[in-house]
């Protein structure tokens, strides 16, 4: 029961980090489906940190450093969204899409030619952080801790202000509901989407590395992030783009996810004789029934996804 609870706590907060991003870019107005990619490309930039990070390095720095690589790669990556979103006013599901897919092909190709580069005999796609994360854990009564956990909670209280609390925030919703009224009264619109998009890089981007540092100390990146990215975008949609319901649907995915980590310790899931993969499929399968039935009563941004146009009123 506590590893269970264990991994429905560690799953939740990934899904929590990136389904805030994806919140705070179609607040502004621009569709995120290249979360995916993002993840993929900030779980490159924190196992790269610690895969290189000298022995001894204090636990706060190890933690620091890796959670700035994570969310300075997914920031970068996600400019190539706000680019072609905002500046040239690009199909968004396309330019989403497109990440995904260069993403994790990036990804492989990088760290395959790294470890070439190391070593003539490692062609693989995999990179290696046992001691390192190390860092991030802390045992407390057989229960493993994870400081990513606080980090998804501090997340999730911050974007709950920011976005109802300050003006920052009244600002990038204004522009994913009404972009011209926004326009008309000072707001610069593409400012303020390429801030949303931006937060959704480096949210995604630390989702990322909490994803690939959930359960095991090396990531072979051929197998990017198992569809997390998407998951996410399920949580947020069924969270109605609002942190606190967000929080409460990733639960309920993460615990399903975690059933797969942890049913062979059920006597009674044991006894169903059901393969695992069954158990892995369990959150999409969830996702797919929760839209299915709530998807008619979501209420997205209404300007989210239209390219904004000055002239247009």
């Amino acid at each position: 029961m506590i590893l269970l609870l264990q991994y429905t706590l560690i799953f939740a907060s990934v899904l929590v980090l990136v389904a805030l991003g994806g919140c705070f870019s179609e607040h502004s107005g621009v569709i995120n489906i290249g979360l995916e990619g993002i993840m993929v490309m900030g779980a490159l930039g924190g196992a790269l940190m610690m895969k290189y990070l000298p022995d001894g390095t204090s636990t706060f720095l190890v933690i620091l450093l890796v959670v700035l690589a994570a969310v300075l790669l997914g920031m970068l990556y996600s400019l190539l969204l706000a680019v072609a979103a905002i500046n040239f006013k690009a199909d968004q599901t396309l330019v989403g899409t497109a990440m995904n897919l260069l993403g994790t092909a990036g990804a492989t190709v990088f760290v395959k030619a790294m470890n070439t580069a190391e070593s003539v005999d490692n062609v693989s796609s995999t990179i290696q952080y046992i001691n390192a994360k190390k860092a991030f854990l802390v045992n407390i009564g057989g229960f493993e801790f994870n400081w990513f956990m606080l980090l998804a909670v501090i997340a999730l209280a911050a974007a709950y202000v920011v976005l109802y609390k300050t003006r920052f925030g009244l600002r990038l919703c204004a522009c994913g509901e009404h972009p011209q009224a926004a326009d008309s009264v000072g707001i610069n619109v593409y400012k303020m989407r390429y801030a949303g998009v931006l937060i959704s890089g480096m949210l995604g981007g630390l989702g990322g590395i909490v994803y690939i540092t959930a359960g095991v100390s090396e990531w072979k990146f051929e197998n990017g992030v198992a569809g997390f990215g998407f998951l996410a975008l399920a949580v947020m949609i069924f969270g109605q783009w609002k942190p606190t319901r967000i929080a409460l649907a990733a639960l309920l995915f993460g615990f399903f996810r975690a059933l797969g980590n942890v049913y062979t310790g059920f006597d009674f899931l044991k006894a169903l004789e059901l393969p695992s993969s069954v158990y892995n499929m369990l959150p999409y399968i969830i996702s797919l029934v929760v839209l299915a039935f709530t998807s008619k009563k979501s209420r997205a941004p209404k300007a989210e996804g239209i390219p904004y146009d000055k002239g247009q009123r």
